[in-house]
């Protein structure tokens, strides 16, 4: 059965940074795609950023700059560097997997991301 984990979240100001790690667990995931979803209150959840098999990847403008995302197939982790942070990053962040970055099928339970003003 497949597990994603995800950690690293919590409370900083505008301006900081936090690493969103993601452990996933139940098969071998170097051939698929990985990728970071966010879901604010009330609105709907958007890709953050996404990560194929050979690294490449896509973000979101919101992110561009900011984010970076990497995994390290040896430890079947994928990573979500934030660096400056802003309130309107505030969400709960999930992880999701999949053959590729349109076909997430397996998610994670979501790490909540909260930035102050």
């Amino acid at each position: 059965q497949v597990h994603l984990v995800e950690s690293g979240g919590g409370l900083v100001q505008a301006g900081g940074s936090l690493r969103l790690s993601c452990a996933a667990s139940g098969r071998t995931f170097s051939s698929w795609s990985m990728g970071w979803y966010r879901q604010a209150p009330g609105k709907q959840r958007e890709l953050v950023a996404g990560i194929n098999s050979d690294g490449g990847t896509r973000y979101a403008d919101s992110g561009k700059g900011r984010f970076t995302i990497s995994r390290d197939n040896a430890k079947n982790t994928v990573y979500l560097q934030m660096d400056g942070l802003k309130p309107e990053d505030t969400a709960v962040y999930y992880c999701a997997t999949g053959p590729n970055w349109f076909s997430f099928i397996y998610w994670g339970q979501g790490t909540q991301v909260t930035i102050s003003s």
